[in-house]
């Protein structure tokens, strides 16, 4: 793909937490249009790169370029008015206001077209507008996962970070998360995916990376991440 094609560069990144090192000289890209998954175990480092790349914690090392401007050490509500948005691990709603409410607040930074994207998040969520009043912590934990994903859409971003987004869920659910964040990549949104589920996740992605202890040790299309023997025996257990 042409260079200005890529909306999303990772150079070099080294994140460390005191003495332990969460990331070692990453380096990945995200094209316009795609899907792009992490791989990896629980604690390989897929948590960190997002919330790295959104501006939550300050690169060690390395350079993370956005639109190709460099944004590493920049603040995350920046990056977020920029077309940055992360939709964090564990379904992050806030959980006594209602789910309107909960929209607005995605919508913080961009106001002025909130009734457009509202309108165009219920037309996705038909299930959200019907409990736009509910407050939610009494949503079920999918309803919550498509709380948390529109909430994001509410900012109008140019890259979705979605982090373990079937975490928790019944296989049913998980089925349809997946088949939401495939629509939204139709309808153009450019997404950066983290999940243990490996086989979903290849399936509905372009192109995909694999974290082990904070290093990436494979790359390359989801076909032939899914085709890899070593990938197959780790992730999907075939």
């Amino acid at each position: 793909m042409a260079q200005n094609d890529v909306l999303l560069r990772v150079e070099g990144l080294s994140v460390a937490y005191g003495h332990i090192t969460a990331l070692r000289d990453v380096s990945l890209e995200v094209h316009r249009g795609e899907i792009v998954v992490l791989i990896g175990a629980n604690g390989a480092g897929k948590t960190t790169l997002l919330e790295t790349s959104l501006g939550i914690n300050t690169p060690q090392a390395g350079s993370i370029i956005f639109k190709g401007r460099t944004i590493s050490g920049l603040p995350a509500d920046r990056n977020v008015r920029a077309g940055l948005c992360l939709v964090p691990e564990g379904r992050g709603v806030f959980a006594s206001m209602s789910v309107l409410d909960n929209l607005l607040l995605g919508a913080h930074h961009n106001m002025r077209n909130v009734d457009r994207n509202l309108k165009r998040v219920y037309q996705w969520f038909p299930r959200l507008e019907e409990r736009k009043n509910q407050i939610a912590r009494t949503l079920s934990g999918g309803e919550r996962q498509m709380l948390a994903i529109a909430r994001s859409l509410m900012s109008a971003p140019e890259l979705i970070m979605v982090d373990e987004p079937s975490l928790g869920l019944a296989p049913i659910i998980v089925n349809d998360i997946f088949d939401i964040l495939v629509h939204l990549n139709r309808e153009g949104y450019t997404i950066l995916l983290s999940e243990q589920n490996a086989y979903k996740s290849l399936k509905c992605a372009h192109r995909g990376y694999v974290l082990e202890t904070g290093k990436v040790t494979l790359s390359g299309s989801a076909a032939e991440l899914l085709n890899d023997p070593g990938v197959r025996e780790a992730y999907i257990g075939a």
